[in-house]
């Protein structure tokens, strides 16, 4: 048998086998000349999947269900819970499970949670509005969050250019449940808004929802309280929820023309 090498003189050579071999395998590994203009492009069907699935195809979707969902809410009008009731086919904890669902629904709609906060407290007291407020708020903010993540972070995020969209970007996904628990506990920031801009940050979803829960119940409670007590705006009950809606305002108010007035001078 003869060796992969021979020395011959000092010389290493290669046998005629390996020589044998080498030429068989460059040969099997070559790729012919025009090869790959004879490959058959990808199937019509698998073209649309991947178009379909694109980043920006996914954000004209999500921006598709958000016109659409507004659209209904123009149509059927929740605010009229304020004044015509809730549904008489519905009582007890049916009726509080139905509204914290559409609760959550309407706030992926855009429909104002003042609004939502107010009717739960009127229709159901305090303590069941409450947890159906409460509920709802949870709820929606967690199916924005999904929304937003799934069909428009990927289309988002490379537009993220400026200093201010980075610093906010670094500030929800660095420190994500402290940037929204402070976001939901003082007003000024739009909740939808708020939804949205967490999905597109690399926030995880269990801090998100926490902070949400957590942050969303002193402002959430002055609502429902202030809904359940509009019958008698002199008690003190009643006061005291309006004092909780103005005081948080305010203090949102200041600080956000302090921070306005320190960019200004810089």
């Amino acid at each position: 048998m003869l060796d992969a090498t021979t020395r011959s003189g000092g010389t290493a050579t290669a046998s005629p086998r390996a020589t044998a071999t080498t030429a068989t395998t460059a040969t099997e590994l070559a790729v012919p000349e025009g090869a790959l203009a004879t490959i058959p492009p990808a199937p019509f069907a698998v073209r649309c999947a991947r178009a379909l699935l694109s980043p920006w195809s996914r954000l004209t979707l999500l921006v598709v269900l958000l016109a659409s969902a507004a659209a209904a809410v123009l149509v059927f009008e929740p605010q009229r819970l304020l004044t015509n009731g809730w549904p008489p086919h519905l009582s007890g904890a049916a009726a509080v499970v139905a509204y914290a669902v559409a609760y959550g629904a309407c706030t992926v709609a855009f429909v104002p949670r003042p609004l939502l906060n107010l009717a739960a407290g009127a229709l159901f007291g305090t303590q069941l509005g409450l947890g159906s407020a409460l509920a709802g708020t949870v709820l929606g903010a967690g199916l924005a969050f999904c929304l937003g993540r799934a069909l428009g972070q990927d289309a988002l995020r490379p537009l993220l250019r400026g200093r201010l969209l980075k610093a906010a970007d670094h500030q929800l996904s660095r420190h994500g449940f402290r940037s929204m628990l402070a976001t939901r506990l003082f007003p000024g920031v739009p909740f939808a808004a708020a939804n949205y801009c967490a999905s597109v940050s690399r926030m995880g979803l269990t801090p998100f929802l926490l902070a949400t829960a957590l942050g969303s119940i002193p402002n959430t409670a002055a609502y429902v309280v202030a809904g359940a007590r509009a019958s008698a705006p002199t008690s003190p009950a009643f006061l005291i929820a309006l004092a909780c809606i103005a005081v948080p305002a305010l203090a949102g108010a200041v600080v956000a023309w302090r921070k306005r007035h320190r960019l200004r001078g810089h």
